[in-house]
């Protein structure tokens, strides 16, 4: 459905502006994967220690994993509008880039089902890095999370979807 200007119309809204839960029950089950990413900028120092296993909280990196992929399990429940998934596979990635400064963060969620997984990558990715900076903050307040997106998406009636430029 689109509007009259040829923009696609918001799939969340019905005909009377309301927020309401989009109906999937007439799609097709279809394998469906996104990918997502999230940047923590922290001081050489603080990337330091966590690389060096020195963080007096234990494995900064183990930890954030672990809380991305069950924020990815129970993202129906953060956002109001997600559907509940059976999710067949969930991965976050933390990769220290240590001459940035910087922690890159990426996830991988996949399905098959009605609906997409985008959500889930994003949930998955946002929730690893806050992770990351509660275990840090008490040795860096001004740490900043960045470029929080979707990287691709494949599966379903929208098609497929790549990010232009990874780095």
């Amino acid at each position: 459905m689109t509007e009259s200007n040829n923009r696609p119309a918001l799939t969340h809204i019905n005909g009377c502006g309301e927020a309401h839960m989009v109906d999937v029950s007439e799609k097709n089950d279809t394998v469906r994967e996104a990918s997502a990413e999230a940047v923590v900028v922290m001081h050489p120092d603080t990337l330091s220690m966590i690389i060096d296993g020195r963080h007096h909280k234990g494995d900064v990196f183990a930890t954030a994993r672990i809380a991305g992929i069950q924020a990815a399990k129970c993202t129906w429940q953060l956002i109001p509008l997600c559907h509940p998934l059976m999710l067949s596979k969930v991965t976050v990635d933390i990769r220290a880039d240590r001459p940035n400064s910087r922690v890159r963060i990426t996830s991988l969620c996949r399905l098959s089902g009605k609906t997409g997984v985008e959500m889930e990558a994003l949930t998955a990715v946002s929730v690893a890095a806050l992770t990351m900076y509660d275990m840090c903050k008490a040795v860096q307040k001004d740490m900043s999370i960045e470029r929080v997106r979707l990287l691709s998406k494949s599966g379903g009636k929208s098609g497929d979807y790549q990010v232009a430029e990874h780095d």
